[in-house]
């Protein structure tokens, strides 16, 4: 009988630490109910809390061990099943439901020029231009590695893809001049999130906010991007570098064409062919503190989009391949743009989809960024509705 409290204090212990790493798996990862929750702030004291807490279980289980040991022989059978229950919670939590694990980011980033490029050319990429120096990188291997680090021009740029919410974001990885390194740690209201190295602070990828920890509040630099196909991206850049896929990790790669096409119907990467649903797809835009959501049905259907955004009349465009969009600033709001043989056309005047004209001054590109509804409109939520 004396034995019973710290009998007590071994089973205490095994319950408590199997409660905490199933708690902090759930509430950053994309769980039933998780991702809807105002749980962050809680979610990142469990984290930045693990190895105290993780102490404290292990030493409840230790010192209680002995006297749980001693009795009738069914604890001989319990004893062992709580302990492998207990291994099998902190296993599950840091290997099997390690998002960083799970998505493994590439340790280099191999680039290649057109002529000894292996990706399809259907494939959709986020392309930047920095400098004069264009790179592409195939949706295709971002969405599985979430981030890959590369260098443009001597600049460090971390380019991003989160596959639930369909957002693809270039941004600058320097934190208060500093070249950062980050590896993804979860998600949040859907959206990939990820953890720097020096502060353990977590960074939205939908905006590059930090939203938990001692930078919180603070914004990585963004560094304007563009959803297309490969084929329209070196059209418009034929001497751009094309990410090739990491072969170590080939295997994990998608081979078909239904998430870029939006034919998959999986729970959460899966798109809604009607517009304006949670998994429907929208062009969104922010330019001059105002945001706005445009149907992407729409968009196919009218190519063409002429309207007025935080003051600014702006045009959205969608090339003739369907996947390919760009927007940019027109020169009036009297003037309306149209599409015609992937060109722009005001008047006698014409602008390539790069926004450079032929005799007219080039166009001020705008921001732009296809996405899931429920996505855009969490993010954004001020937004209005074309």
């Amino acid at each position: 009988m004396p034995q019973t409290p710290w009998r007590r204090l071994f089973y205490v212990g095994v319950v408590l630490l199997v409660v905490y790493e199933l708690a902090r798996v759930y509430f950053i990862m994309p769980l039933p109910g998780s991702q809807r929750m105002r749980s962050i702030d809680f979610a990142y004291a469990l984290h930045s809390w693990r190895w105290p807490l993780r102490v404290l279980f292990g030493l409840c289980i230790a010192v209680g061990l002995v006297p749980a040991w001693r009795g009738p022989a069914w604890r001989k059978v319990v004893v062992p099943m709580s302990l492998a229950l207990a291994s099998l919670a902190a296993y599950g939590s840091n290997v099997t439901m390690s998002a960083d694990r799970i998505f493994i980011a590439p340790d280099s980033v191999v680039m290649r020029r057109v002529d000894r490029n292996v990706v399809e050319m259907a494939r959709l990429v986020v392309g930047i231009e920095m400098d004069g120096a264009a790179r592409a990188y195939p949706v295709r291997f971002i969405g599985y590695h979430h981030q890959v680090r590369d260098t443009v021009r001597g600049k460090p740029v971390l380019v991003s893809f989160c596959t639930v919410c369909r957002t693809g974001r270039v941004f600058s990885p320097i934190v208060d001049g500093r070249v950062e390194r980050f590896r993804l740690v979860g998600m949040d209201h859907f959206n990939a999130m990820f953890e720097d190295e020096t502060t353990g602070s977590w960074w939205r990828q939908a905006n590059g906010e930090a939203i938990a920890g001692p930078l919180e509040g603070k914004r990585l630099e963004e560094i304007p991007s563009r959803q297309v196909s490969l084929y329209q991206w070196l059209a418009l850049h034929p001497t751009s570098l094309i990410m090739q896929p990491d072969s170590a990790l080939a295997s994990r790669y998608s081979t078909s064409y239904d998430y870029e096409t939006g034919r998959s119907r999986s729970a959460l990467t899966g798109s809604d062919s009607a517009s304006w649903r949670e998994k429907s797809w929208v062009v969104g835009i922010t330019t001059s503190g105002e945001s706005k959501a445009y149907d992407w049905n729409r968009l196919r259907r009218e190519r063409v989009v002429n309207d007025m955004l935080g003051g600014k009349p702006i045009v959205l465009a969608l090339a003739s391949d369907t996947v390919s969009f760009f927007a940019f600033v027109r020169p009036d709001s009297a003037t309306p743009f149209s599409v015609r043989n992937d060109s722009l056309v005001a008047g006698p005047d014409a602008w390539a989809f790069t926004g450079r004209g032929a005799m007219a001054p080039a166009l001020e590109p705008v921001s732009a960024s296809q996405e899931f509804w429920h996505s855009w409109r969490t993010f954004q939520p001020e937004t209005k509705r074309y």
